[in-house]
């Protein structure tokens, strides 16, 4: 684990040194969090955001279709198309929404 660098000011991350740097910078609050309101707990919610700005940026996830939404939420709940038809008054209306 690196140690904490706190006099090097925060900036977009450009590059993937940049990346790995903040990372590692970042890490030593996972076993140390800092408390709220001090100057380490402004750095953190920083490199939080400059972090999430560069994954954004460089490993993007798109939103899922609505219809893979509802199929991943019926999945996971264990829901079947006859629960959805039941929801919405019949079978067929269910069998047309997943289609």
């Amino acid at each position: 684990m690196a140690k904490r660098t706190n006099k090097q000011p925060l900036k977009l991350l450009r590059s993937r040194q940049e990346y790995a740097t903040a990372l590692d910078e970042i890490e030593g609050y996972f076993d140390k969090p800092p408390k709220r309101g001090t100057p380490a707990a402004n750095r953190f919610d920083l490199l939080e955001l400059i972090i999430d700005e560069y994954e954004k940026r460089h490993w993007p996830i798109e939103p899922p279709r609505p219809i893979d939404a509802i199929r991943f939420q019926m999945e996971m709940r264990g829901r079947t198309q006859a629960d959805l038809g039941r929801l919405f008054g019949s079978r067929q209306r269910a069998c047309e929404l997943l289609k």
